[in-house]
């Protein structure tokens, strides 16, 4: 059975992100699901001088070794001022000093939404644009605008959205279905 990290980037308990993010692993089938809690890997900030002090910290290296036995991942990215949340940038910079290639040149489905109109476009495209210099193959992207418009308990309410991110989960699963046969 395939092996899917997904990833709310931000450490917020009341995350829109967090929300599209189960939604999301929701419409997967026959895979497991590891969901990583930002809360659960609490780290001191990235710096080059405590590295050299301290080595790596423990949390880092558990969750290196976690994403060594991914199959793909499933990343939700919130916005603060256009970009990562710093909870998320600190992690990959942690991670990247213990393997650069981050996502492993697995398939990565990235999503973003906000209650604005562009719903976390501009830190979408960021890791769409960076991802792969960390190792991503990024397979899809996905933005829901104006979240608590296009969003109920029952999922996502706009049908043409719905069918957007259908359709990125297809070709998500048909990637990593690609890459068992490669490695088989």
């Amino acid at each position: 059975m395939k092996k899917i990290i997904t990833i709310a980037g931000t450490n917020s308990q009341n995350s829109i992100n967090k929300r599209l993010l189960s939604y999301t692993s929701g419409l997967l089938e026959n895979v497991e699901l590891i969901y990583i809690d930002l809360n659960d890997y609490v780290l001191p900030i990235y710096g080059v001088d405590f590295e050299e002090e301290n080595g790596i910290p423990t949390a880092v290296k558990r969750l290196n070794e976690l994403f060594d036995k991914a199959d793909g991942f499933i990343i939700a990215l919130a916005e603060h001022n256009g970009t990562y949340t710093a909870v998320f940038k600190n992690i990959l910079d942690w991670l990247s000093r213990a393997n650069m290639k981050v996502w492993r040149e697995k398939p990565a489905l990235l999503m973003a939404t906000s209650p604005g109109g562009r719903g976390g476009a501009t830190v979408l495209q960021g890791a769409v644009n960076y991802f792969p210099f960390l190792g991503a193959n990024v397979v899809g992207n996905f933005s829901l605008p104006s979240f608590f418009d296009n969003f109920s308990e029952e999922g996502i309410s706009n049908e043409n959205l719905k069918e957007e991110l259908a359709q990125k989960i297809q070709g998500f699963e048909l990637q990593l279905s690609k890459n068992q046969k490669q490695n088989n």
